[in-house]
């Protein structure tokens, strides 16, 4: 008889229990070197707010520019102004004008030789002679040299009231006369008083 080797029957295979899969485990060290996503909203807000910032002051800084500008265009007008006020006050400051104003107040223009009265004594030396009208600037006295700027400025003549009011430059003032202003050597004069004249 012949052998025949015998295999052993084959043993059903038990199950092996199911297990979860493996993880790694962090320990604590790790836990806490981990970012957490509230440091990643504050640092992505952080950035927001530079930029908003940023944004907010070059607003501000193109509207003071903006603003500057203006000013420096009105600075400009106003010295513009300034210029022509000055002009102006320069007109009114000339010679031409005082002497013409004070023409038609009624100031005259003595040609005749001066008279000095002296104070120590109360006498006077040299030849008073009272000027005469026609010889100021309205009257057109030819050694004045005339100026051109005020054709159109009105000269001040006294008003009937004791003020004064501008007339035209062009409509010359009548003048008065060395008769009618007031003298103080009509009056008596207190004792020990000095002569002077009487002003308006």
């Amino acid at each position: 008889m012949s052998a025949v080797p015998l295999t052993p029957a084959p043993r059903p295979r038990r199950a092996a229990p199911s297990r979860p899969p493996l993880e790694a485990v962090a320990t604590r060290t790790q836990r806490r070197a981990r970012p957490r996503a509230a440091y990643a909203i504050a640092t992505v807000a952080g950035v927001f707010a530079i930029l908003l910032t940023q944004l907010l002051l070059s607003i501000v800084l193109s509207e003071g520019a903006y603003r500057i500008t203006a000013l420096e265009a009105q600075r400009i007008e106003l010295d513009r102004t300034a210029q022509v006020l000055t002009e102006r006050l320069n007109v009114f400051d000339s010679a031409q004008n005082v002497a013409a104003n004070a023409e038609s107040l009624g100031m005259v223009v003595s040609t005749v030789s001066p008279a000095f009265l002296l104070l120590s004594d109360g006498t006077v030396q040299g030849s008073p002679m009272p000027a005469g009208a026609g010889t100021g600037v309205l009257d057109g006295r030819g050694d004045l040299v005339g100026n051109v700027l005020l054709a159109d400025v009105p000269l001040v003549i006294p008003a009937a009231a004791g003020g004064a009011s501008a007339v035209p430059s062009g409509v010359p003032p009548t003048p008065l006369s060395s008769g009618s202003l007031p003298s103080g050597s009509s009056t008596a004069l207190p004792s020990g008083a000095l002569p002077s004249p009487v002003t308006r």
